[in-house]
């Protein structure tokens, strides 16, 4: 009973939050058992040379090792995820995965100039901050220690991250790629003369069914936008 429980309140989670979260999961685990974190890191000579395209995906699904730092970034990776697709992209699953397209394929290039091997933790920064700022007046108490306006929660996160002994290169990256994709979707297209520049392909459009109800009949569907996260308590 209690697995179905368990079962049925995942069901309930929407489909691209359930899919990546899931995604970064599997792979942590199958790093445990047979794969090498070797075989998944970002490596443009790998990548273009030896073919090896996998790599373009698996970078952002693994965060390292089972410790508390995998667990911090699955709690907000799941957390931040489910209130934008649950919120300012509901009935948009098409914009919400062509968010993660744009920010994926942004993230890479940049990452180029910096070296970096693994940007799922820059995903991660990119989804707080697009929510921080879609939800300026929302009051975020961080473990207790802290409470503060959610567009402050991006650079928290940053700082956390820098005392666990973390290079903050990878949440910068995700803060400047996050801060482009907010302004092109919410800030440029409302300036005299300005337009949406990031228009969703078709194709995207087509696969993925918007009209579509995500949850389990019977459930809310604003469900978990007020809930307190682990570590970090939202306040209207």
């Amino acid at each position: 009973m209690a697995w179905q429980g368990m079962a049925a309140e995942f069901l309930q989670v929407p489909a691209v939050t359930r899919t990546y979260t899931t995604a970064c999961v599997l792979t942590t685990a199958a790093v445990l058992e047979f794969l090498s974190p070797f075989q998944l890191y970002f490596n443009p000579h790998l990548v273009f040379r030896k073919l090896q395209v996998w790599r373009l995906v698996t970078n952002f699904l693994f965060f390292g090792p089972l410790g508390f730092s995998f667990f911090f970034n699955m709690l907000f990776v799941f957390r931040y995820c489910r209130l934008l697709e649950e919120g300012s992209f509901r009935g948009r699953t098409a914009d919400f995965v062509f968010m993660f397209l744009f920010g994926g394929v942004l993230m890479i290039l940049l990452g180029l100039l910096g070296s970096l091997f693994f940007l799922g933790q820059a995903l991660t920064a990119m989804l707080v901050y697009v929510w921080s700022r879609r939800s300026p007046r929302v009051r975020v108490n961080f473990f207790g220690l802290l409470t503060f306006q959610a567009p402050f929660l991006p650079w928290a996160l940053m700082g956390f991250s820098m005392l666990l002994g973390n290079s903050i290169l990878v949440d910068l990256l995700g803060i400047v790629v996050g801060h482009i994709y907010y302004f092109l979707e919410d800030v440029f297209p409302n300036q005299p003369g300005g337009k949406r520049l990031l228009l969703t392909p078709g194709f995207l459009s087509l696969a993925s069914d918007d009209q579509s109800t995500w949850f389990i009949p019977g459930s809310s569907p604003a469900r978990g936008l007020l809930q307190p996260a682990t570590g970090c308590r939202v306040h209207r």
